[in-house]
């Protein structure tokens, strides 16, 4: 299977349509459920050691605070399989968008994350405008059978505002994508073990992002 060629190019326009208008966009079914699932047995089947506790703040600034997230995290390389497969089709992804929106995002970055029985990550902006080098962020959900009862929904927030603009169950083979620096989002409380692969679109250089590319 070619990893690289999942993604049809209407996904693409929907993405890139949907970036330039709305900001957001939700997509149910992302990758085959075959691909979801193989990356769920992978992130089940890892060592403890291979997660750390989530930091806040980025580079010297980052610090372990569990009045603000409580998730652990693990970076995924091109050195495991099934890791790779995924990291490849985001990198399709990169190219496109760029080719439709112009953006000029230069690589990605992904991790892991589990939320045991009890983590959450409080309101927070993944980036602020001018000051980092994310642009678009990822987050491709791999629970199977969630429902309402398990929590750990993702709430995103209009931009400026306490106004709900979504409320999403973290639902086997879901994707959400939005603008890194524009929607204020939380983790609730999960109330079982919760996998998910979070990602980040970057600029090679922080400082092309004062301008904002939807504007």
């Amino acid at each position: 299977m070619d990893n690289t060629t999942l993604l049809t190019e209407l996904v693409y326009d929907q993405i890139a349509d949907s970036l330039a208008g709305d900001g957001y966009i939700i997509l149910p079914n992302f990758l085959p459920d075959e691909t979801t699932q193989q990356l769920y047995k992978h992130v089940c089947n890892l060592p403890d050691k291979e997660f750390k506790m989530a930091g806040v703040g980025r580079n010297n600034e980052k610090q372990v605070d569990y009045k603000i997230r409580s998730d652990q995290t693990s970076w995924l390389a091109s050195d495991a399989i099934i890791e790779n497969a995924y990291l490849s089709v985001m990198e399709e992804c990169r190219k496109e968008l760029n080719r439709r929106l112009f953006l000029g995002l230069f690589d990605y970055e992904a991790h892991f994350a589990h939320y045991a029985k009890g983590s959450y990550y409080q309101r927070h902006i993944d980036a602020f405008k001018g000051l980092s080098s994310r642009v678009i962020t990822t987050v491709f959900y791999l629970n199977s059978d969630w429902n309402e009862e398990h929590g750990g929904e993702l709430v995103i927030y209009s931009p400026d505002s306490n106004e709900v603009l979504h409320r999403i169950l973290p639902k086997f083979g879901k994707m959400v994508i939005f603008l890194s620096d524009r929607f204020p989002h939380e983790v609730l409380a999960a109330k079982q073990d919760r996998y998910s692969i979070s990602g980040w679109f970057r600029v090679n250089n922080s400082n092309s992002l004062a301008v904002d590319p939807f504007n």
